[in-house]
């Protein structure tokens, strides 16, 4: 097996059960989420690799999708703007109105949306051929998100509130908690503005890395088992891999419903008047 831990395999193809070499050595790892350059020196930290590549592709798929389906609407739409419309609807309403609400929360559904089949798309690699791996599984992507929400909300309540409304909204501000009120605001302003975006941002990324590592583990263990008696548990270990394939379809969906909806959440935060 290659040492080195850029390889973008998991496994060696000549290792089996019963061949002598261990499972341990071929085990999925860290080593499964570093990709090569494509370009330029990973040293000199200006690269181009294959999670890059496939952010930019599927950038170019959501907007290739929505371009193609309402450049020339109709009144009497086809099924690709009625896809589109569907997908569009079931996020404005949905998740923008219910949280929201339809006169706030207008202005912020081309953002919603985006955000929502960006984030689907990215997950989505994961189980296409070829790619095979979910962009959101390298925390840079979701931080990068969680950052862009984190700005929209923050500067949102001060424009909103302005500086002491933004500072009671962020505290808790209840001066009828009386002695308790500094403990309570201490917890709120360090829960607010610290631990809020970073759970926003590691709940993506951690879905995406486990459901990532728990789809190679079984694929790499169905190659590896697939030796002698070993074989019938080489079935077992591929009936899983559909199974964990079907189970990420519906997690990936998920888990973008989930990111938009804290988005929107966030944004109603900010919105709302501090009583």
């Amino acid at each position: 097996m290659s040492a080195d831990p850029t390889q973008t395999l998991a496994f060696d193809t000549s290792c089996h059960l019963f061949d002598g070499c261990g499972f341990d050595t071929v085990a999925p790892g860290l080593h499964s989420f570093l990709f090569k350059p494509l370009w330029g020196n990973a040293d000199s930290n200006l690269y181009f690799n294959k999670t890059m590549l496939l952010a930019l592709l599927g950038s170019i798929i959501v907007v290739g999708f929505f371009w193609a389906a309402f450049a020339k609407p109709k009144v009497v739409p086809g099924k690709l703007q009625m896809i589109a419309e569907a997908g569009y609807d079931f996020v404005r309403r949905g998740v923008v109105y219910e949280t929201i609400g339809k006169k706030e929360g207008e202005k912020y559904v081309p953002l919603v949306v985006s955000l929502f089949f960006f984030i689907w798309m990215m997950n989505l690699w994961s189980i296409i051929p070829v790619a095979q791996f979910p962009v959101t599984a390298i925390i840079s992507y979701p931080v990068g998100l969680a950052a862009i929400v984190y700005i929209l909300w923050v500067s949102l309540t001060f424009k909103r509130h302005g500086f002491v409304g933004a500072f009671k909204n962020f505290t808790g501000y209840d001066k009828s908690l009386g002695p308790v009120l500094p403990l309570s605001m201490t917890i709120e302003l360090f829960s607010n503005l610290l631990v809020r975006p970073f759970t926003h941002a590691v709940r993506l990324f951690a879905n995406m890395f486990a459901g990532h590592t728990l789809l190679l583990l079984f694929t790499v263990a169905s190659w590896y088992m697939l030796n002698g008696i070993g074989i019938a548990y080489s079935g077992v270990s591929f009936v899983m891999v559909i199974i964990m394939t079907a189970f990420e379809l519906f997690i990936q969906a998920v888990q973008a419903y989930v990111f938009v909806l804290l988005t929107c959440s966030f944004i109603q935060g900010a919105l709302a008047e501090h009583h």
